[in-house]
């Protein structure tokens, strides 16, 4: 049975944990604005000493979440707790991929999760090693036939996903992420590598998380909700985030269940 928090909020367990996995976008902020009273359950949360990890699906390294941050208000000793899917994937291509060509699905505005290896960046998807997928393309943002047709001839090559959502809320405008385009690859028999919630991965490169008592926190239950399920962490589901729509008209129950999900509690947002 999932508790409901909005009574007594995140203080009402915070002594139960060592540990938070807190989501970003959709629990911290929107896309556009900041949650201010996630804001404060943050700094609640560093005050009983405890530790936070603001892990994000954001295909970019966290330098450069962290910029985005900043310039939406967020403090700087909140901010330095990010760590993105981005950044584990970039852990990855050092590692395995330095040398090879590819071919970047996604928006312009990624481009600096490859830069260090831009010189690499193929023109031509028959002629690289392997696809980066961190998005989609800015002119074909809302059509996954697209992505079909452009990889039916290509699924020999492997995907590497840098962010596994499927959609995200910006303001109050949904939009398709990496996952999707991913989910199309594989659709039509093609391989794809994932990086961020819910694999282990990202997770693990985050923080030292050995023997500790861990909650999970976001609005997503395929990755935060799921992640949270697959390490045996206990999670907190923020209801006004995406499945907002669904829980208001079947519940919490009927909706996690569906997701083959499991909550320990859910909150209309986060706050202490």
């Amino acid at each position: 049975m999932t508790k409901n928090l909005d009574n007594e909020g995140l203080s009402s367990i915070v002594d139960n944990y060592q540990l938070f996995y807190v989501d970003l976008w959709g629990v911290v902020h929107n896309g556009v604005n900041l949650h201010h009273e996630a804001i404060k359950a943050l700094k609640e949360i560093s005050k009983k000493k405890k530790n936070y990890i603001l892990l994000t699906n954001a295909p970019r390294p966290n330098h450069s979440v962290k910029s985005f941050l900043e310039k939406m208000g967020m403090e700087k000793e909140i901010r330095d707790n990010v760590f993105t899917s981005g950044e584990a994937s970039l852990l990855y291509l050092r590692k395995n991929l330095s040398d090879k060509k590819f071919f970047h699905v996604g928006p312009p505005r990624d481009f600096d999760l490859f830069k260090d290896f831009e010189k690499l960046k193929s023109d031509n998807l028959e002629k690289c090693d392997y696809i980066l997928c961190t998005g989609l393309f800015d002119g074909h943002d809302e059509d996954l036939k697209f992505y079909k047709n452009l990889f039916e001839k290509n699924i020999n090559k492997k995907m590497i996903c840098t962010n596994p959502d499927l959609i995200v809320d910006r303001g109050n405008k949904r939009e398709f992420c990496a996952g999707s385009v991913a989910m199309v690859f594989e659709k039509i028999g093609g391989e794809v590598v994932y990086f961020g919630k819910p694999y282990p991965e990202i997770y693990n490169q985050s923080t030292n998380n050995k023997n500790m008592k861990i909650l999970s926190i976001g609005d997503n239950l395929n990755t935060d909700i799921k992640g949270a399920n697959l390490l045996n962490y206990d999670s907190l589901l923020i209801s006004n985030g995406i499945h907002k729509n669904e829980i208001k008209e079947k519940g919490i129950e009927k909706v996690a269940k569906s997701y083959e999900a499991i909550c320990n509690y859910i909150q209309s947002e986060l706050k202490w």
